[in-house]
């Protein structure tokens, strides 16, 4: 782990250089279901680089946490890497248009079991609303692909574009 967050600082500082290329954000979620007594957490960093107006590359590190009262106590925790390339396909002065195509590699805990490796390869089509010069604030909406044991979703291939299947979050372009 300590090899991989060297190499994401050495790649960062090493892109610095095309500083108004690259973007810094992602999406924290809190949650808790009175139901089932269960509360949610996870924080979702996202960076990238920008080689010109249509293609980005970029990745998501993601660390999510979730805990369970009473007959079924327990926790697990959550960590996942996720690589894409973006295709932005329609620009105005406000809003664009994209595609993110990628894949995740994730490792779920749960608390006195063996960890488990999932994986996803597939789109997330988004959209970008430009707030001012640097902040954007950026919606992704359903996923099209495959996924198995990946800690977001059920296993399996298709389409969801649900409501319940969106993310949220601000970039900032530097």
């Amino acid at each position: 782990m300590k090899k991989f967050l060297t190499l994401v600082v050495v790649l960062m500082a090493a892109l610095s250089v095309h500083a108004q290329e690259m973007y810094l954000g992602g999406g924290i979620s809190l949650w808790h279901n009175d139901d089932a007594d269960r509360t949610s957490f996870s924080i979702s960093p996202d960076f990238g680089y920008c080689f010109n107006e249509k293609w980005a590359v970029g990745a998501e590190l993601v660390y999510a946490h979730n805990s369970m009262e009473g007959a079924f106590e327990g926790s697990e925790n959550a960590f996942a890497l996720a690589p894409y390339a973006r295709f932005s396909f329609y620009e105005n002065k406000i809003v664009r248009l994209f595609l993110d195509m990628g894949m995740g590699v994730s490792i779920v805990k749960p608390e006195h079991h063996d960890s488990c490796t999932g994986v996803e390869i597939g789109l997330k089509p988004g959209m970008a609303i430009k707030l001012n010069d640097h902040f954007s604030f950026i919606t992704k909406v359903g996923f099209a692909g495959y996924r198995h044991d990946y800690f977001r979703g059920e296993n399996g291939l298709g389409v969801a574009l649900e409501g319940e299947n969106i993310s949220i979050g601000i970039d900032y372009e530097f």
